[in-house]
């Protein structure tokens, strides 16, 4: 992916002579990602104000609020956002004394779209603490040094600037693993697999297309996409596709920087929404054609549960395949989006840890879930992440790629790609990730383009080797069986009931999970009853169930080195003293 390096020094020069001492690390990006949104929009507007406020004194009297807006929008030249009041932000410098009131004039005359994104941001709390320490007059005046007019920073350069500062403000918060932020590496990768397919259909006249994350974050998944579809992907075409991006975000922040990246980047800021993705579904009558998300991690839905379980058992409803444990909704996640596929055609790019692979038992939610999905024959590949790749959070992860339209030779089969394999040059290991140049809290590890490369290569080839194993969907299936033996009294006697059947023992009741593509009965009496004779199977309890065992899949058996050899290892050693030469010598002895 193309990096647009914009200048990004003022963050540090602004933290250095203007915050430093009175905001905390990760607090700086609460003052500087609102600054630079009013600093952009500011600067966009400079030719168009006379022309706005000139509209707004001439019908403000005349008109409603409502009517007023088009006015207003047409007298900003077409744009989303317009500002009534008589300042700008270096007008304001002209009054240091009264420049609290000045600025609060001055956020109150944006319109109501940017007056919501400004309160999301909770920037009244960021200006309070800039009075209190008499910082405002400084902090306006730095701003105001930042050149942010289109002419000189286009809105791939804003693009760049919010990723910094979202990068760094996220290096310096102390997150939950449940609410990390995603590295760039990962997102390319996962666009990359999911587009690696595309190109053709992409490039045909009059094609548009939507992208959608219902766990937006900051919106970073949603713009790279974009940006790798028109600048990359189809750079050279003839035609290039119209996309749209969407997205639901429940933090306020979070949702305000996302809103207001589309807001100065041109896209449709009304596509940003905010709300609980599970409780309110903002597009509930949409459908989408690409779709990415990392959702939180072992964050619990109960606060929740009413509307979800009410929802859970309507046919018609996103969750009608079954409910994960309140204890972690990424497989609500997963079922939303899928309900958002569009019907012709739709992939789905999600992050996710190792728990919604093999969690829940046999009839469970979890398990009910996975083979609903699998037996649709929606999940096209898991990709096994390297580890260490995350900023706050250390554990294994994964991503899901969906497809509601698999071309015909990955019909009915599943690929598995084991990623988490580091570079070990000096056991001439490639792997697909190399160490960071320096920790960047948990995120010790980096996936470069090379790597990337690698892994769409595989992808494409569909075939098994070291790192890639296909499997036929319903190789992830398997009946969960009851074994019960008799209970035996004290004389060694089966104990029956009442109607002369014979009483299980429930101390002794175990489970089998039995293979899917394998027969109950030969199974049964091939691995069961040579060991337990008397045993059966209580059929009435048999559950089928689903899971996905990365570990067992890619695990390689290693024997056990010979005796020689270990012994030639010792006794080319040197000892320096009598205890380490005893402990040698004894260790020489049993390996004869």
């Amino acid at each position: 992916m193309s990096n647009n390096r914009t200048d990004v020094g003022f963050i540090f020069q602004i933290t250095d002579k203007v915050l430093w001492n009175v905001f905390k690390k990760n607090e700086i990006g609460d003052v500087l990602l609102p600054f630079v949104v009013i600093r952009r929009l500011d600067c966009i507007l400079e030719p168009v104000n006379t022309k706005v406020r000139d509209a707004y004194n001439n019908f403000k009297e005349k008109v409603s609020e409502d009517k007023l807006d088009p006015i207003l929008r047409k007298a900003a030249g077409g744009l989303q956002f317009y500002n009534t009041s008589k300042h700008t932000l270096d007008s304001l410098k002209e009054n240091p004394k009264t420049i609290e009131i000045d600025f609060n004039n001055y956020l109150n005359g944006f319109n109501k779209e940017v007056r919501d994104i400004i309160e999301n941001f909770q920037f009244d709390k960021v200006i309070a603490r800039l009075v209190k320490n008499k910082l405002l007059y400084r902090m306006i005046d730095a701003i105001c040094k930042v050149d942010l007019h289109t002419d000189k920073v286009d809105n791939h350069g804003m693009g760049y600037i919010f990723e910094e500062l979202i990068r760094i403000s996220n290096e310096q918060s102390n997150e939950t693993a449940g609410e990390h932020f995603t590295p760039r590496d990962v997102i390319e990768l996962m666009i990359k697999v999911v587009f690696s397919t595309e190109k053709e259909t992409l490039s045909q006249a009059g094609i548009i297309r939507t992208i959608y994350d219902p766990a937006l974050g900051t919106g970073g998944m949603i713009n790279l996409a974009k940006n790798y579809v028109l600048d990359e992907l189809c750079q050279d075409a003839e035609y290039k596709p119209t996309i749209k991006t969407y997205g639901q975000e429940i933090n306020e922040q979070s949702y305000a920087i996302a809103k207001s990246e589309a807001l100065i980047t041109g896209e449709n800021a009304d596509n940003i929404r905010h709300g609980n993705t599970f409780t309110e579904d903002r597009f509930a009558d949409k459908h989408f054609h690409y779709m990415f998300a990392n959702p939180p991690y072992g964050v619990t839905w109960s606060k929740d549960a009413a509307f979800i379980q009410n929802e859970s058992a309507n046919p018609a409803g996103r969750f009608y395949a079954g409910l994960p444990g309140t204890s972690d909704g990424q497989l609500l996640f997963l079922q939303h989006m899928i309900s958002k596929m569009e019907r012709e055609g739709s992939k789905i790019a999600v992050v996710t840890n190792g728990s919604p692979l093999f969690t829940g038992n046999a009839g469970g939610g979890e398990s009910d879930i996975r083979k609903w999905i699998i037996s649709n024959d929606w999940l096209d590949c898991i990709v096994a992440l390297p580890k260490d790749l995350f900023y706050n959070t250390g554990i294994n992860t994964y991503v899901w790629f969906l497809d509601n339209n698999k071309p015909p030779h990955r019909r009915g089969k599943v690929q598995l790609i084991n990623a988490n394999v580091p570079e070990d040059k000096a056991n001439g290991i490639e792997g697909f990730c190399r160490p960071e140049k320096r920790s960047l809290g948990n995120k010790r590890n980096k996936i470069e383009p090379f790597h990337i490369e690698k892994l769409i290569e595989i992808y494409q080839s569909f075939e098994a080797g070291t790192y890639c194993k296909i499997f036929d969907n319903e190789d992830f299936g398997y009946y969960q069986i009851t074994v019960e033996q008799p209970e035996y009294d004290d004389n060694g006697n089966i104990v029956k009931d009442k109607k002369g059947k014979i009483k299980a023992d429930s101390k002794k009741r175990d489970k089998e999970n039995i293979p899917l593509s394998q027969d109950i009965e030969t199974y049964f009496a091939n691995e069961v009853l040579p060991h337990v004779p008397d045993a059966w199977i209580d059929y009435d309890k048999t559950r089928i169930g689903y899971e996905i065992n990365f570990t067992k899949y890619f695990y390689e058996y290693k024997g056990l080195r010979p005796s020689a050899e270990i012994k030639a290892e010792i006794e080319a050693l040197e000892f320096g003293n009598e205890n380490q030469k005893g402990i040698a010598q004894l260790l020489k002895e049993l390996l004869g």
